[in-house]
């Protein structure tokens, strides 16, 4: 299981440094996830998040965290795996 962090700041704590934070709790989570790490943090609205990444399906780049929708607006990091994804995509294909 990979592992993930994420901050949500009070609006008064505007001088905080969430990637600073944000950092050091995915280093702590190291264990969970040793293929990688990744951060994303908006100062401004106060939220952060991290994860670190345990690859067993997909090794590729295309499954690094967190990840962002096409137009940048939404921003997701996540734990999960679909094993039989092979045998779904050849039912909806056929």
């Amino acid at each position: 299981m990979c592992g993930v962090a994420g901050i949500l700041l009070a609006p008064d704590a505007a001088s905080a440094k969430p990637l600073r934070a944000i950092t050091q709790m995915t280093k702590v989570l190291r264990h969970r996830g040793p293929d990688g790490d990744g951060f994303w943090t908006d100062r401004e609205a106060g939220v952060a998040f991290g994860h670190r990444r345990l690859a067993i399906v997909d090794l590729s780049e295309a499954g690094h965290q967190p990840m962002h929708s096409a137009t940048g607006r939404y921003i997701i990091t996540f734990n999960g795996e679909i094993y039989n994804f092979q045998d779904l995509r050849r039912e909806l294909e056929g």
